[in-house]
């Protein structure tokens, strides 16, 4: 088996551009959503919620499926190219509608709409973003390639909500109608995937062909087992129940407090509303230029490491976030600073050890899964989106929250406080419980690729066995 080329840089940066696809709409989600259903649209917070938490409901379902039906497939163009190629217009049809507000006058119409639209826009971006992810684990064997790559793709990941938000202020500055302004996101989120997925695919392509050239060919095609069989496999994996407690935790916690900022800014500290923008980039802008940092310490330690160093700071600085007073804007943004230089490694480790795993698992079954174990990654990712969301809206509606009014009951303003903070911190705790148990460490890995080496030289040497026993008898 011949040794691959080193990764080049600009394999790298294709690949980690592709991530602004997904990212981008997903930060806008992440940030406004909750605030554009209850405030423009007019949804209450309840169904607001539910709406989000109905269509995580559905990505259970085609999550897995996606993730499955790109392992089987078998084209001219790979496993994972023709699926991000048809579903990034699906994906920015849906991204328009989205904050597009239907001509109904009742709850209930708007309510239905957008559970009907969950449907064709939680499976477009499911189709993008999944096999786009799992290709992280086709385009380098070696572990510090590996999480350069998914350094690269955190940084995109984490630029891609820095683009997001410095489009919500430019639109928002320049447009009074609150309805236009979410229209003309969704339309510039839109475009920006449509261009973005192409240069991707163009940039990654030739060094796909490249890893797949030292591979066999191995049963993941039309003849692996069903999905729910997979499924079972997947999931008796202990490294991976570890790497998908360590997200779910990591990424809810990031997700309770970016749903609840604007919430906090406004009616708790009674800031204007740039001020939220400006906290969210103090804490992505933070993340981002602390990338390198610990990719440069991952390549010292090891990625566990990296995760139980950075989400205690984390933890403790979205903890702290529970003491700031009205009045105290300096302790706020101090405080955001410190966690973004923790939320970076929430972006970058879990997405870092998954292609380890698959390795494992190819190890121990022989087949290759990337777009399975991807999914159950891309859904949590989306699923604590949806459950954040949902919590959030909910407590608001218990609280008697009110939307645009000038006070808000005690109640709901200690609910805010103890969402943008406690909660998050105490889910990073549990989190740093599943990092702790995560069994591959860089001398495991090794381990792991040298054996694989000699399973695939052993599969090939199979494969060609019954060619020259043929070829013998013929002479």
């Amino acid at each position: 088996m011949s040794k691959l080329p080193p990764l080049p840089f600009s394999v790298k940066v294709f690949y980690g551009v592709g991530e602004l696809a997904a990212a981008v709409p997903a930060s806008l989600s992440a940030f406004f959503v909750l605030y554009f259903f209850t405030t423009v649209a007019g949804l209450s917070p309840a169904l607001a919620g539910a709406v989000l938490l109905f269509g995580r409901f559905w990505d259970a379902i085609n999550d897995p499926l996606i993730g499955w039906l790109s392992d089987r497939t078998v084209s001219p163009w790979g496993r994972r190219y023709p699926w991000m190629l048809g579903g990034v217009i699906p994906l920015a049809i849906s991204s328009v509608l989205l904050w597009t507000v239907p001509p109904f006058a009742s709850q209930w119409g708007i309510f239905a709409y957008y559970i009907v639209l969950s449907l064709f826009a939680f499976a477009a971006f499911t189709t993008v973003q999944l096999p786009y992810t799992a290709l992280a684990a086709e385009l380098a064997d070696d572990y510090d390639e590996r999480t350069d790559l998914i350094g690269m793709k955190s940084a995109f990941s984490i630029g891609g909500s820095i683009v997001a938000l410095l489009m919500a202020q430019a639109v928002f500055a320049r447009v009074a109608d609150p309805a236009r302004q979410y229209i003309i996101l969704g339309a510039l989120s839109a475009s920006l995937a449509v261009v973005i997925i192409g240069l991707c695919v163009a940039g990654t392509y030739r060094r796909y062909w490249q890893v797949q050239a030292g591979r066999p060919r191995l049963a993941t095609d039309t003849q692996s087992p069903a999905l729910l069989p997979q499924l079972r496999s997947v999931f008796s994996n202990s490294a991976f129940r570890q790497v998908l407690g360590l997200y779910l935790c990591g990424w809810m916690s990031v997700q309770v407090t970016a749903a609840m900022l604007p919430y906090f800014v406004g009616a708790w500290m009674g800031l204007p509303a740039t001020h939220f923008a400006q906290m969210a980039l103090a804490v992505q802008g933070t993340a981002i230029a602390m990338l390198w940092g610990w990719d440069w310490v991952a390549k010292r330690t090891g990625k566990r490491t990296v995760f139980l160093m950075g989400a205690p700071l984390a933890a403790l600085a979205l903890g702290g976030l529970a003491t700031v007073q009205p009045g105290q804007v300096v302790w706020m943004y101090s405080l955001g600073v410190i966690a973004g230089i923790g939320v970076a490694t929430l972006y970058m480790v879990p997405f870092a050890m998954l292609p380890d795993v698959v390795d494992l698992d190819e190890l121990n079954t022989g087949l290759r899964r990337e777009g399975l174990y991807f999914s159950a990654l891309v859904f949590l990712q989306k699923l604590g989106l949806a459950i954040a969301l949902f919590i959030s809206g909910q407590v608001l509606g218990w609280t008697g929250y009110v939307a645009n009014a000038d006070s808000q009951p005690a109640a709901a303003l200690n609910a805010i406080r103890l969402l943008i903070g406690p909660l998050p911190a105490l889910l990073l705790v549990v989190g740093l419980w599943f990092c702790y148990r995560y069994p591959i460490s860089r001398d495991r890995h090794q381990q792991i690729l040298l054996a694989l080496q000699t399973q695939r030289q052993q599969r090939i040497a199979a494969e060609a066995g019954p060619e020259l026993d043929s070829t013998a008898s013929d002479l």
